[in-house]
């Protein structure tokens, strides 16, 4: 018990009441591979793609792959005309959720607590015209905790208003990736896009095994994961075999509503290491290093080699594809 204390400070109890509650959990539910998918910055303008293009791809790709909901957090300034609007009805009219990714897009550690909670209580307004939508607020740049005194007013903040935390627990540069795709088109380069699309199911499951092994070592047991992955064109290309790539490897893909119902939902972690999602934050107060959450999906200079040389992605001859190998 006092290890227990000692590992999960601030809300001591809730987080002993609901580890003590998720034992009965995984008897029943075994220790299968369980991940929602949950789309930030909805919706996003025109990239190689047109945003209208790309949001009708990933919501038939979604239905392609049988994914009954995913999760789309929405940055309402992005809800600037009927069309951007209209996506965002689209979105929840085929079944997904949709949750408050601020209005603005602000980094906490540049505003003041009533500033941030201000620009949330206006995309909370502009949210309201929507069905299907749910009380979660995700962080921008999962920026929670540049100091205590702002973490702590926010959280009380988002509790007075009856919003909890959209936390992710599978950290993911999907953005990087996407923005050297989007770099490499506007330059005119050739590009394999099978092989970048290994490159990014790689990736992805990486990351998920990656935060399902910490959760079974460090909290003992799988836990009901969220992934974090944006409204960018490479998830609009690649969603089915996203998911028959997580499939493959033994996951189910199951409803946000399913994951955040997992009992870490009611855990607010104390500690300032929150920037990778919440099993990173609980694990790291178990007692796993902070600098050991290191893989493919979050190193940039790893991504950046796989697209020139493991995956033959950029820097092919004539638009052919490399051997795609993998090192």
């Amino acid at each position: 018990m006092e290890m227990m204390k000692r590992a999960f400070g601030f809300g001591v109890v809730l987080a002993i009441a609901a580890l003590a509650y998720a034992m009965p959990v995984m008897a029943q539910e075994g220790t299968g591979k369980r991940i929602a998918l949950t789309y930030d910055d909805a919706p996003m303008g025109d990239r190689h793609m047109s945003g209208e293009e790309r949001a009708a791809m990933l919501t038939a790709g979604l239905a392609e792959a049988g994914v009954e909901q995913a999760a789309f957090f929405v940055t309402t300034r992005g809800i600037n005309s009927p069309v951007r609007l209209a996506r965002i009805q689209n979105y929840a009219a085929a079944g997904h959720v949709i949750a408050n990714h601020s209005h603005t897009h602000p980094w906490l550690r540049e505003v003041t607590p009533n500033e941030y909670l201000a620009d949330i209580d206006t995309a909370e307004m502009m949210l309201a015209v929507f069905e299907n939508r749910r009380p979660w607020f995700r962080f921008p740049f999962l920026n929670e905790a540049p100091d205590l005194e702002k973490r702590n007013a926010v959280r009380e903040g988002l509790a007075e208003r009856g919003l909890k935390n959209g936390y992710v627990t599978v950290d993911t540069y999907d953005w990087y990736l996407d923005s050297l795709y989007q770099k490499a088109r506007k330059e005119g380069e050739a590009v394999c896009e099978a092989n970048l699309g290994r490159l990014y199911t790689d990736m992805i499951v990486d990351a998920a095994n990656f935060y399902d092994e910490a959760s079974r070592e460090y909290l003992g047991r799988p836990v009901a994961h969220t992934l974090l992955l944006h409204e960018n064109d490479i998830a609009a290309m690649f969603i089915t075999d996203l998911v028959a790539a997580l499939e493959a490897d033994g996951w189910e893909i199951v409803t946000a509503d399913a994951a955040y119902a997992d009992p870490i939902f009611e855990v607010e972690p104390d500690t300032r290491f929150l920037g990778m999602g919440r099993v990173a934050a609980l694990a790291s107060l178990a007692g796993k290093p902070g600098p050991e959450f290191s893989f493919l999906a979050v190193e940039e200079e790893a991504i950046d080699e796989a697209l020139y040389e493991s995956y033959g992605i950029l820097g092919v001859e004539n638009g052919e594809c490399g051997t795609g190998r993998r090192e």
